[in-house]
């Protein structure tokens, strides 16, 4: 990095065709830099991207940025406009409130004291996280690019009630969906969620005696189709039954499945056969780990 040229924040913003100001909350955003009190400093994450500190005699000390720096939100050449969850909402006629609940379903946002604070997984899809120059009260701007996403899309679709397999030529390029022809949802669980096993069955009742908010089959949060077992919207949790033991294609299949949830810091629990016959025990305290309580 030693014959790297660096160039300052406002050059940087210059040859992005980004307003400086722009430049600095997406920085913060993405946890390049930092503010410590009044002044942005460099965090490790920026350093392990090349910047460093420069002093100049006229200018005093800045961050230097490497002049070819690939910021990952940038890498689609968008023209960089951002909109507000009011402006997305007018696009589907649907709330401000109603978008940002869609992007905490997502994953891309979560609720503050007051407002919404962004996310990593938010930040990775092009958000910059805002505050109301008048109040204080955070809030997050999204890049023109987020309705083209075909996970907000899909969102979007199931909001205003349309399938995610929606055609025969899209059941048959996916293989979640084969998956779920394949396997058909026929255990009536007490909830009334029909489910493909009698263990996802007790799993589901358990969750369900316990009062615990729960979908069956969510969609991840993610451009590829792939699909939970279970998803508890408080706390962002996905659970995942493993079954079929001794079954290769199977043991390839979750292995890929465990990697995307890996990949994109998602959070997980994984149940057994063994752990279905010990609920009570078990899935108490493996969602107090991620902040859901039990009673």
């Amino acid at each position: 990095m030693s014959d790297t040229k660096r160039i300052s924040t406002s050059q940087l913003a210059k040859k992005l065709s980004l307003q400086k100001q722009t430049l600095d909350e997406l920085l913060l955003t993405l946890g390049l830099t930092e503010k410590n009190e009044n002044e942005i400093v460099l965090t490790k994450a920026g350093i392990d991207e090349g910047a460093q500190y420069i002093t100049h005699e006229k200018y005093g000390k800045y961050i230097g940025w490497p002049e070819h720096i690939k910021l990952p939100i940038l890498d689609d050449n968008s023209h960089y406009d951002y909109l507000s969850s009011t402006a997305i909402g007018k696009v589907y006629e649907f709330s401000a409130r109603k978008v940002n609940m869609m992007l905490s379903e997502l994953g891309w946002v979560e609720r503050y004291i007051k407002g919404w604070k962004i996310t990593h997984m938010g930040a990775k899809n092009g958000g910059i996280q805002k505050e109301n120059s008048q109040n204080g009260i955070p809030y997050v701007e999204w890049p023109k690019s987020i309705l083209q996403s075909s996970a907000f899309l899909s969102v979007i679709k199931e909001v205003q009630g349309e399938a995610s397999c929606e055609t025969k030529e899209k059941v048959e390029k996916s293989n979640a969906c084969d998956f779920r022809t394949r396997f058909e949802a026929k255990h009536r669980a007490t909830d009334g969620h029909f489910v493909r096993s009698k263990a996802e069955m007790l799993i589901d009742n358990w969750l369900y005696m316990a009062e615990i908010v729960h979908a069956y089959e969510r969609k991840l949060p993610i451009e590829e189709e792939v699909y939970c077992d279970f998803y508890i919207p408080t706390g962002k949790v996905y659970i995942e039954f493993w079954g079929l033991e001794n079954d290769q294609k199977y043991e390839d299949r979750k292995k890929i499945k465990k990697s995307i949830y890996e990949k994109y810091g998602l959070k997980l629990i994984e149940l057994t056969d063994n752990d279905v016959f010990n609920l009570d025990d078990i899935l108490p305290k493996m969602l107090l780990k991620f902040g859901v309580q039990t009673y």
